[in-house]
């Protein structure tokens, strides 16, 4: 399969494996996708959504441990203030607690289920529009169609499966 990825989606994957490396993440997750996602490509800054300011919502959801803003505003109605702990988690067992794990050797990081998962569904949106190539449209729509914490992220910055389906329709008709 990842042969039909673009050398510009190839960089997004191998640089997700980066920023997990980067962060000491024992594994690469959806989120990790999105990071590199958002470094390495222009289709978020086309559809008004700056990468840079998409990499810390990604790092504030990572430090809560992958919850959203959502999550953490369904808690506060009960009461749960999740920052609150995430400071006391931080202060017992150091920064970055709930980010996924340590890893204290370099070398090759798995990617998770969840991330196999936005793979696969990577080909069959490339495959459903009939592209023969996979682009890193098609990674981000495969990430906008499976629910999880990335999803979810997008979601609050107006991005969904249908903002950029049209977005690759308004490219193809130019």
């Amino acid at each position: 399969m990842f042969e039909r990825f673009t050398p510009e989606a190839r960089e997004v994957v191998v640089e997700a494996q980066r920023v997990a490396s980067d962060e000491a993440s024992a594994n690469v997750d959806p989120l990790h996708l999105l990071t590199s996602l958002a470094r390495n490509t222009k289709v978020l800054t086309a559809l008004g959504c700056p990468g840079d300011e998409l990499a810390d919502d990604l790092r504030r959801v990572r430090r809560r441990g992958g919850m959203s803003d959502a999550d953490v505003e369904a808690l506060s109605g009960f009461g749960i203030d999740v920052e609150h702990i995430v400071e006391r988690v931080e202060q017992t067992h150091g920064p970055g607690a709930l980010t996924g794990g340590q890893r204290s050797k370099r070398g090759h990081r798995p990617f998770t289920p969840e991330a196999k998962k936005v793979l696969a569904q990577t080909l069959r949106e490339a495959v459903d529009v009939g592209s023969k190539r996979i682009e890193g449209e098609h990674l981000l729509l495969a990430l906008t169609s499976l629910p999880g914490a990335a999803a979810d992220v997008l979601a609050q910055r107006g991005i969904d499966s249908l903002a950029v389906r049209r977005l690759m329709e308004r490219r193809e008709a130019s």
